[in-house]
């Protein structure tokens, strides 16, 4: 496993280097991301949204990396009822799709067995760790091309992707 400690990590260039799908898990019910803690204190506090720098870089990544033909998943695995971080979430979510994102969601309790932690297959072909420090924040990305672990995780994002539903449907709700 290849550890990657670079604070934030570098999405540019691990979704630079996809050729035909990124695939994102997301198990956790709040992450401490230093950028998001303004923009989930204004929204719990009722106060309207302010300009999200990090979020539009992010979505540009996203229309760069669709625009080359990648396809760009996310499956999130969230506990019902929804944390104060997943509720921000689903209000900001429709900027992630709007670029070109495919993000759907999952209660846990109907999700069965899943991994405890995030990840990102790429390509089918090596796995990236999100890892987070003990506070829940961001300390840097682990790679592995273990042909087991691949395995696991190609069959964890079929499983929860037939199961999961379209964020614009899960929203709506």
């Amino acid at each position: 496993m290849l550890y990657l400690p670079h604070e934030p990590p570098d999405w540019a260039a691990l979704l630079r280097q996809c050729v035909s799908e990124a695939f994102h898990l997301e198990v956790r019910d709040a992450y401490a991301v230093p950028a998001e803690a303004g923009r989930l204190g204004r929204f719990l506090d009722g106060r309207p949204a302010v300009p999200d720098d990090p979020k539009d870089g992010w979505n540009s990544l996203i229309r760069e990396t669709t625009g080359r033909g990648v396809t760009v998943r996310r499956v999130r695995v969230v506990t019902v009822p929804h944390t104060d971080y997943h509720r921000w979430l689903l209000s900001v979510t429709d900027t992630n799709t709007d670029a070109g994102e495919d993000i759907r969601y999952i209660p846990r309790h109907l999700a069965g067995d899943v991994p405890s932690d995030d990840w990102w297959l790429i390509d089918d072909e090596r796995v990236v760790y999100n890892l987070v420090d003990g506070h829940g924040k961001p300390s840097g990305l682990a790679v592995t091309t273990d042909s087991g672990i691949i395995r696991y995780a190609r069959c964890v994002k079929h499983r929860l992707w037939d199961m999961a539903t379209p964020y614009t449907e899960y929203v709506d709700r």
